[in-house]
């Protein structure tokens, strides 16, 4: 035997050896074995469980009191039910992310966020700290209660399997360049809601202003770790879907990752940040749906 053919022998029975001790998916047993053998596997995109693990948690705040913790890649969405009392920061890891928003009251899911009260009860079109996030019972479900980006939209709504056809060549779900509509679908069916319960969301980190002649301009985003934190008034679902915004003038789907992270601060609930009439009114609203429910305590933390 030459050493060239010696060499491709000995080749060929590591290249067996090393196939063979992976586990093949062609049986049961393979496919549990194979299973099996992800666990601590990790990834850029997932969740933290328990969020406690999360290995950052933001300044001031125990690691124990943190209920979510999760990363986000662009083209993804995430889903959670929340707690009333609980604070929920997202964070633009790299500057180019787009978190379109829906919030749901957890109790009763017709109830969710009306994007034209939040901009039309307070005045203001433009979302930042004090903000109320009103629902269409004119209760407020959420109120934003820290800001470092401020380039968010409350006018455009997310995108639409046609609109990223037309601009990428797809927008399905399991593409690269997928719509938000698409993904709020998948995301929302895991609680029991259906296309007919997606009302228009709002973004965060991609902002949108009104030119003089009513035009809508797109201001791009804040750059790498601008975040934006709101206190949650209602037990809330949330839903998220991190895709390009519909005016961003790339032509190219270049969506980075968002982190999410939620902890108890139910204390926070007796120090809001904003005094003015309306936004006084829609509290009360909501304190009082609670208090006939017998649901108004809030947590201690």
């Amino acid at each position: 035997m030459t050493a060239h053919t010696a060499a491709a022998a000995s080749t060929a029975t590591t290249s067996s050896a090393t196939t063979s001790t992976k586990p093949s998916t062609a049986t049961t047993k393979g496919a549990r074995e194979h299973a099996r053998a992800q666990a601590g596997i990790t990834s850029d995109a997932m969740p933290t469980i328990p969020a406690s693990a999360w290995p950052a948690p933001p300044d001031g705040v125990d690691a124990t009191a943190l209920t979510w913790a999760e990363t986000v890649s662009g083209g993804r969405y995430t889903a959670k039910v929340l707690a009333r009392g609980t604070r929920l920061r997202i964070t633009d890891v790299a500057g180019s992310a787009c978190a379109h928003l829906l919030l749901f009251n957890a109790d009763q899911p017709w109830e969710r966020l009306n994007v034209a009260d939040t901009v039309k009860v307070p005045w203001q079109a433009y979302l930042g700290t004090g903000h109320p996030l009103l629902t269409d019972q004119g209760r407020v479900i959420a109120t934003v209660v820290a800001d470092t980006s401020g380039r968010h939209d409350l006018l455009c709504g997310t995108t639409t399997l046609a609109s990223n056809t037309a601009k990428y060549g797809d927008g399905s779900v399991h593409s690269a360049t997928p719509a938000g509509f698409e993904l709020f679908t998948v995301a929302a069916a895991k609680f029991g809601l259906t296309v007919r319960d997606i009302p228009p969301s709002l973004s965060l980190f991609h902002g949108i202003r009104v030119a003089a002649d009513g035009t809508l301009v797109s201001e791009g985003t804040a750059g790498r770790r601008a975040y934006v934190d709101v206190l949650l008034h209602l037990p809330t679902i949330v839903l998220i879907a991190n895709t390009a915004h519909r005016l961003d003038p790339s032509p190219h789907f270049a969506t980075t990752g968002i982190e999410v992270l939620a902890w108890h601060a139910g204390k926070e609930l007796d120090r809001l940040p904003n005094t003015g009439p309306e936004y006084q009114r829609a509290v009360a609203n909501t304190d009082d749906y609670l208090a006939a429910r017998g649901a108004l305590k809030t947590p201690a933390i």
